[in-house]
């Protein structure tokens, strides 16, 4: 065959069905390659049931996009598109090619008034970050549909438009809104948010910019059902701490220090070990927490739930005096992320069977623990999954001997790469 040329059918010519079966173990990547090989892969390569869950990237650096392109897409049924960079022609082109995209990431834009919900009638899902964005309150947005929304670095046209847009969004479960807005003190801006939205479930709030005021009419005294609070904290911006007054049926807490505790001044550090005594007190029901970049555990942990049974704490020293405090206040726990960096977890590996012998899952890092104590977590008889976040530098043969010491009941993995691309970078950012 000539460069290019493209096959009428590959020898041997099996059943479609085998064909799309052995297909559907493929990466990305791999499907694109066998794509490119023959006319008759191609078209079987396309079948929508291969691109299930599958989101395209679409970044308009070499112009609009053909025709056949957009024909691929329709075929593969795709519902979940990130979109950077566009022009206004690329928007329209979009919304006529693809209208019934139900997964929108809009990044690096600098367009005007866009038309989501017009443009785009069965958007459930929707996110804008990194973009110049203005987005009108006072225009309808069509966006009732919307169950999911997340706003990173999006402008509003004047400071009390945030609310307002947010107020119409009356079946969100799932909201994040970091730095967006004006630059003000994120008083009232939960409570607000919640009295607004009383579907939401999800909730994910940075306190270093926040476009929030005080409503004129009385807020809803009701008690939200929110399952899944996030905040990132900084030194010079903080929560009230009243924060989980409205939240008591609260399931989940991860808290982030925007700013490293070891180098906070002292009053700030302070006040956060106060709050985070204070919420955790009024969470009775909680049963997930995580602090990334906090204050010493010792300094909170009595106030943890009993009821917690999953616990991160990255990038704070741990002691074995810490980790046995953490086993006296949670018995039950069955998932524990340690992740101490930049200094190496400072407790006897093996003594982890002993303080949780419950656990069913566990994330740590290997780096400066000798092999034969790594080796001794395979008497977590419970275990089901273990993740070693040293990445690429992780060391392949202790997972081996690990599943042979467990007889292959214990599954070990890497840490893996986020891939929802609903999710934006500030948290990631935060480690």
């Amino acid at each position: 065959l000539q460069h290019g040329q493209l096959m009428e059918r590959p020898p041997p010519h099996l059943p479609a069905e085998v064909w799309t079966h052995v297909f559907s173990y493929l990466s990305v990547s791999d499907k694109l390659s066998i794509r490119a090989c023959c006319k008759y892969f191609r078209k079987l390569i396309d079948h929508w049931s291969l691109w299930r869950g599958w989101t395209a990237v679409l970044t308009f650096k070499s112009g609009s996009y053909t025709k056949r392109f957009w024909n691929s897409l329709r075929r593969r049924k795709v519902t979940s598109m990130v979109v950077r960079s566009p022009r206004a022609k690329d928007w329209r082109q979009l919304s006529s090619e693809l209208p019934h995209l139900s997964s929108l990431v809009l990044e690096q834009s600098v367009m005007e008034n866009l038309g989501f919900g017009k443009d785009f009638p069965h958007l459930e899902r929707l996110a804008i970050r990194n973009s110049d964005v203005v987005i009108d309150a006072h225009k309808r947005t069509h966006l009732e549909q919307l169950t999911q929304l997340s706003l990173c670095d999006v402008t509003f046209p004047i400071k009390s438009s945030f609310l307002p847009f947010i107020s119409h969004l009356k079946n969100l479960t799932s909201l994040t809104c970091h730095n967006s807005g004006t630059s003000v003190e994120p008083i009232w801006i939960m409570e607000t948010i919640l009295s607004y939205l009383p579907n939401l479930k999800d909730l994910s709030l940075s306190s270093k910019r926040a476009c929030i005021y005080v409503p004129k009419r009385p807020l809803n005294e009701r008690i939200s059902s929110l399952s899944t609070l996030e905040l990132i904290q900084y030194s010079d911006h903080f929560f009230p701490v009243n924060t989980m007054k409205k939240v008591p049926h609260l399931n989940s807490l991860s808290v982030f220090s925007g700013n490293d505790h070891q180098r906070m001044m002292p009053s700030a550090s302070s006040h956060l070990v106060f709050l985070l005594n204070k919420w955790l007190q009024d969470l009775p029901k909680l049963t997930k927490l995580a602090v990334t970049r906090g204050p010493p555990v010792k300094t909170y942990v009595t106030s943890i739930p009993a009821t917690v049974t999953s616990l991160a704490l990255c990038s704070s020293v741990l002691s074995s005096e810490d980790m046995a405090s953490i086993s006296a206040q949670l018995p039950n726990l069955l998932h524990l992320h340690v992740d101490p960096r930049p200094s190496h977890l400072r407790v006897n590996i093996a003594q982890i069977p002993v303080l949780f012998p419950k656990l069913r899952s566990l994330k740590l890092r290997h780096e400066s623990v000798p092999e034969k104590d790594f080796l001794h977590l395979h008497r977590l008889q419970h275990l089901e999954h273990l993740e070693i976040l040293d990445g690429a530098q992780s060391p392949l043969h202790l997972g081996d001997e690990l599943q042979a010491l467990t007889k292959n009941r214990l599954h070990v993995g890497s840490s893996p790469r986020h891939s929802d691309p609903m999710l934006c970078a500030c948290i990631h950012q935060v480690y």
